[in-house]
C-alpha cells in the first residue's frame, strides 16, 4: 500500500525519518512536501494531501507539523477526510477501529520519533471495526454544510 505523507517545516526532519521507517515496515510513501526546513504554511500541505485521500488516490495519509493540531484542523475541512491527532498507540488504534481515521496527524515537537514509529505502525495495521461505528461515521459525514 502507498501512503501519502506531508509536513510543514517543523515536521520536515521527522517526515524524512518516517519515510525510511515506512519502507522498513513494507509501505511505500509519496512525499507531498515540504522539502526543506524553510518556513511554510501548513494548510497548503494538509490540503494537498487531504484532497488526494478524499479522492481515493490514497487510502491513508500522514501529516506532520509541530503539534499535529493545525494539520488536523485543516485536513478535517476536506470532505471524506477523518484526520486524527494521535500521541499514543492507543489513540492510533481506536482512531482506526472506531473512527476509521484515514489521516494520521503527528506533532514533531510533542511525540518522540520512536513513539511516533509505533503509532504509525499501529495506525496503518489496524482495520476499521465497522458495525455500530459505521453508522456514526455516516452521521459525521452528513454534517457537511451545517
Amino acid at each position: 500500500m502507498k501512503i501519502a505523507i506531508a509536513s510543514d517545516h517543523a515536521g520536515y526532519e521527522y517526515k524524512e525519518k518516517l519515510k525510511t521507517f515506512l519502507k522498513e515496515i513494507g509501505f511505500n510513501s509519496e512525499d507531498m512536501g515540504t522539502y526543506s526546513s524553510e518556513s511554510v504554511d501548513y494548510p497548503d500541505y494538509a490540503i494537498t494531501l487531504s484532497k488526494k485521500v478524499s479522492s481515493g488516490e490514497f487510502a491513508q495519509g500522514i501529516l506532520i507539523c509541530g503539534t499535529g493540531i493545525g494539520m488536523s484542523i485543516t485536513a478535517n475541512k476536506i470532505t471524506g477526510v477523518r484526520a486524527a491527532v494521535c500521541e499514543s498507540v492507543e489513540s492510533a488504534k481506536y482512531s482506526r477501529l472506531h473512527n476509521n481515521a484515514n489521516v494520521l496527524c503527528l506533532g514533531a515537537r510533542i511525540t518522540p520519533i520512536e513513539k511516533a514509529k509505533e503509532i504509525v505502525k499501529v495506525f496503518l495495521e489496524t482495520e476499521f471495526e465497522g458495525g455500530r461505528h459505521a453508522s456514526r461515521i455516516e452521521k459525521i459525514h452528513r454534517l457537511t454544510g451545517i
